[in-house]
């Protein structure tokens, strides 16, 4: 088999149900980075997610895909709050990436919609972007509801990037069959919920049943990499075992919890809040040991600093009330490393 294609919308945009989230690669060495991009572009992927946010994540796919440009989708992403910012970080995207143009540029989770004459320049600035060749498709991504909704009701768009996995609800669902219905591309990132989903065939299956969806994956080892790779050769498709792992895995983690996504940082005082808030979750999913080390102890430590500005409360997309998580999984690590948990 070839694997499973999915078009985006009206931009036709065709490429395997597989997508490159190169976040993680910011975190590798330049060469480990170049050479798994090359692994992923040999075994059949072709979309590659980056953003001007992830440091050097463009000038490394820049390197990688130098020279053979038109045989790869790549997206990027900009947070500038206005004309003048959106166009240094274009030029400076294209500049990395070392090439002319963006196969889609998204605006990269703003707190409203970005449309004509809202006073920003913005989508003024996108749409100048469009027609001197720099981009060809517009795209945005999202945390919020609110904005996903009005993104696709607007028209203005062609791509919508919303977290979508397993976890998530009919809210999230919705968004998907409204896009598929207004001829809009949904690229699902936390498709692997940032690590709390550990069964990687279960989260392939359940997001290969959307027919409009692209996940991409978070990647930065050869491992991870290899298990997607042979997904394109023999994708796996829901079954009875993989609908009990799913429904498991739902009972487990209902209600509040940390996603992971990280756009409650920076905190003030330097508490890693995006892993600390989460701490007990990954204790329980992942090697205890990887958790439990010098380094990731010093970190927990950190929430001690705590200072109660609320700060990270208020841009936490999923309205999670992130000082009572950080103080909570503090205590259970605390307990953990005292063996009076055992995980």
């Amino acid at each position: 088999m070839e694997g499973i294609n999915v078009t985006l919308g009206k931009t036709n945009i065709t490429v395997n149900k597989n997508g490159f989230g190169a976040l993680p690669i910011q975190r590798i060495p330049e060469k480990e980075a170049v050479y798994l991009l090359h692994k992923a572009y040999a075994g059949g992927i072709r979309f590659f997610d980056t953003a001007r946010f992830y440091t050097d994540s463009e000038e490394k796919i820049g390197k990688a895909f130098k020279g053979m440009r038109d045989k790869v989708i790549i997206t990027s992403k900009t947070m500038a709050q206005d004309a003048s910012g959106f166009r240094d970080d274009l030029e400076t995207t294209l500049r990395k990436l070392q090439t002319d143009y963006l196969d889609i540029y998204q605006f990269h989770n703003p707190g409203s919609c970005p449309k004509p004459e809202d006073k920003s320049g913005l989508y003024e600035a996108m749409t100048d972007a469009v027609k001197k060749g720099y981009v060809q498709h517009v795209g945005i991504t999202n945390h919020r509801l609110a904005v996903a909704h009005e993104a696709i009701d607007s028209g203005l768009y062609e791509t919508l990037q919303f977290p979508f996995c397993y976890l998530s609800g009919e809210k999230e669902l919705e968004l998907v069959r409204k896009c598929e219905t207004n001829n809009m591309g949904f690229i699902a990132m936390k498709a692997l919920s940032g690590g709390l989903i550990t069964n990687a065939a279960a989260a392939y299956a359940f997001l290969a049943q959307y027919k409009n969806v692209l996940p991409i994956w978070g990647i930065q080892r050869l491992d991870e990499l290899h298990e997607f790779l042979e997904y394109i050769a023999s994708p796996p498709s829901m079954n009875r075992r993989l609908t009990e792992h799913i429904e498991r895995d739902k009972n487990m983690l209902q209600g509040d919890f940390c996603r992971g996504c990280g756009y409650c940082m920076p905190c003030p005082v330097d508490i890693e809040i995006n892993t600390c808030a989460r701490m007990f979750l990954l204790l329980r999913r992942s090697p205890a040991a990887l958790q439990l080390t010098k380094e990731v102890q010093e970190k927990m430590k950190k929430t001690e600093d705590c200072i109660r500005c609320d700060r990270c409360k208020e841009k936490c997309p999923y309205g999670l009330d992130t000082p009572i998580l950080l103080q909570k999984n503090y205590e259970d690590y605390k307990n953990v490393l005292a063996g009076k948990i055992i995980v």
